[in-house]
């Protein structure tokens, strides 16, 4: 028995046509003038007939060919190659103060790791309607109009051994609302006194150079300013718990008032490091080699082998 081709065929293929037919799926489109940023299943089934890859294939097969081998090119992924020159340096002393070392020597009881960022541009959106909690066979509804209540900056440090954080809201980010916030940790104790302490910190204009390392080391003499790589805000593990805070507190976004979006933040900050322990960094200075043998398409070499 056999379907009408153009509906889906029991028909079986070469081996050589469908190998064809998902090379297709992988290229980009645009480089055979295709005025398409992507294949998608119909496109492929049109472009492969075209081709003459084959005279008629439903797009059912296509579809079957393609998920056996995990080939879904109507999906994308968004990254970034590593354009600092020094990224593996800098990655790499951020990686040994997670394992509490620096310049090769463990760090002293009296040595500590800050992560610090801002979280920018968070709005109060003011809901027409309040929203309603879920219940039985229902999802929790929140009114999709909104009136724009303003926006804050969210500066938080966070002390990557000891678990405890320090943060502020601020009607923007910047250079003084960004010292107000190494002030807010370095006037604590055991941080004032503290032989080092280390501030892990993004290219953000607040705290950007040699400049920003001048700056913050006339403030505070034991502050040690460590620039991440350009580019690398996931090498920074306050990242981490502003993804928490995205999550817990600020979606959805239903707040009757800015103040009310300050008040949580900040609320949500002392209820979590109450029960929270330091996050387990597990990316090493051997998965940095790999990454960077990786994108620099050379071959790894095993501990073995050299």
């Amino acid at each position: 028995m056999r379907r009408d081709p153009g509906a889906g065929s029991l028909r079986s293929f070469p081996p050589l046509v469908v190998v064809k037919v998902k090379a297709l799926a992988c290229e980009l489109p645009q480089r055979f003038g295709v005025p398409l940023s992507r294949f998608s299943i119909p496109e492929l089934r049109r472009e492969a007939i075209s081709r003459g890859i084959v005279a008629e294939v439903s797009g059912s097969t296509i579809w079957r060919w393609l998920s056996e081998d995990a080939i879904k090119p109507w999906r994308h992924r968004s990254w970034i190659f590593p354009r600092d020159p020094e990224f593996a340096l800098k990655a790499g002393r951020v990686l040994d103060l997670y394992n509490r070392e620096w310049e090769g020597k463990r760090l002293s009881k009296r040595d500590f790791v800050i992560c610090a960022d801002e979280k920018t541009s968070i709005q109060a959106r003011i809901r027409r309607h309040s929203s309603l909690p879920p219940s039985p066979g229902v999802n929790m509804r929140v009114e999709h109009e909104y009136a724009r209540g303003g926006s804050l900056a969210y500066l938080t440090a966070l002390d990557v051994h000891g678990m405890r954080l320090f943060g502020r809201c601020e009607e923007r980010s910047g250079i003084e609302p960004f010292d107000r916030l190494v002030d807010q940790v370095m006037e604590r104790q055991p941080y004032r006194s503290a032989k080092r302490v280390f501030w892990v910190m993004d290219n953000g204009s607040s705290h950007r150079g040699a400049k920003s390392v001048d700056r913050l080391q006339k403030m505070w003499k034991n502050i040690v300013p460590v620039h991440l790589p350009v580019h690398a805000s996931w090498l920074n593990q306050i990242e981490i718990y502003f993804s928490v805070v995205q999550r817990k507190v600020l979606t959805p976004n239903d707040f009757s008032s800015l103040e009310e979006v300050e008040d949580r933040l900040l609320a949500f900050q002392d209820r979590y490091q109450e029960t929270a322990s330091p996050f387990e960094w597990r990316f090493t200075r051997k998965d940095l080699e790999r990454l960077m043998d990786r994108l620099n398409g050379e071959p790894a070499i095993s501990a073995a082998a050299a």
